[in-house]
């Protein structure tokens, strides 16, 4: 971690000087991305897109004074490990950009393959308009990518913090998809009038067991630790989701459940416990167990 505030840019720095002048202070901070956050932070402050500051590099740009003094604060914080997507407002998803900040989880790249695998299965569902359910939506990253991806469908998607529910609200305003709601309840009682309908439930619950700390500043710090921590084993909140998926599935309906590397085989047996069927453990792209999906008998 930096042990002072970065020197904000002068006027007459080129955008080249001062990439590379950021990219070393966030290696020094022990970010590991210093490359592609230096970039994303400068390319926020002023403007412009990634391919548009690349062509400013080649022009060789200078960033003007007023800019390169917002970049020099944003630098400082990022450099304390406050998460990028805090700092500029935004975090992407699939083919969204989703608004996100204090309070509520930051949708990781790893979840869009729990996403892609319930699109997977909402899109091979039978009927004009199979019905969808997110549990604990979070920013409503999964839920809104289902809508946005598979049109023909209904998504529910059920939050229960106060501040996730917040930044959900905003991303379904903003997105706009006409087949996605989202309500404010607990998990447990979540749409009952769905009850026996539903073709996919899918869930990122909080997953990590009381006694793991995560390793990464971005997470530790900033996540919400309700978002984070599901008791001492780290499946208090998929018992849950076990029997509300149950209760909202038709039968032949699938559920998916986002949890850590680890975690497959326990999720498996607690399913098949439960009364599901065909339980499995699929990968991410970094081929770490990432995602248990099961049939409704």
């Amino acid at each position: 971690m930096p042990t002072s505030r970065p020197t904000p840019t002068s006027a007459s720095a080129r955008v080249a000087d001062v990439l590379r002048d950021a990219t070393q202070l966030l290696q020094r901070a022990g970010v590991a991305s210093a490359d592609v956050d230096a970039q994303l932070l400068l390319a926020h402050i002023l403007g412009v897109g990634r391919g548009e500051l690349h062509a400013a590099v080649v022009r060789g740009d200078t960033v003007p004074a007023a800019q390169a003094i917002a970049f020099a604060d944003l630098l400082e914080r990022r450099a304390a490990r406050e998460p990028l997507q805090h700092l500029t407002g935004l975090a992407p998803f699939r083919h969204l950009e989703l608004k996100v900040g204090p309070g509520v989880f930051v949708p990781r790249p790893e979840t869009e393959t729990v996403a892609q695998i319930a699109i997977d299965a909402l899109s091979a569902a039978a009927g004009p308009a199979p019905i969808a359910v997110d549990l604990g939506t979070g920013s409503g990253a999964i839920a809104l990518a289902l809508a946005t991806e598979v049109p023909h469908a209904r998504v529910h998607a059920a939050e229960n913090s106060v501040d996730a529910f917040v930044w959900a609200k905003e991303n379904f305003l903003s997105v706009g998809a006409p087949n996605a709601r989202i309500a404010f309840v607990d998990l447990a009682d979540a749409f009952p009038e769905l009850d026996g309908t539903v073709s996919v439930v899918v869930s990122n619950p909080p997953y990590v067991p009381e006694g793991a700390i995560p390793r990464d500043p971005e997470v530790r710090d900033w996540d919400p630790p309700a978002a984070l921590y599901g008791g001492a084993d780290g499946l208090d909140v998929v018992r849950v989701i076990s029997g509300v998926a149950r209760r909202l599935l038709h039968p032949g309906g699938t559920l998916v459940l986002e949890h850590g590397e680890w975690q497959g085989a326990p999720i498996r047996d607690l399913l098949t416990a439960d009364g599901w069927r065909a339980a499995a453990t699929h990968q991410d792209l970094t081929l770490r167990d990432r995602a248990t999906t099961a049939v409704r008998a």
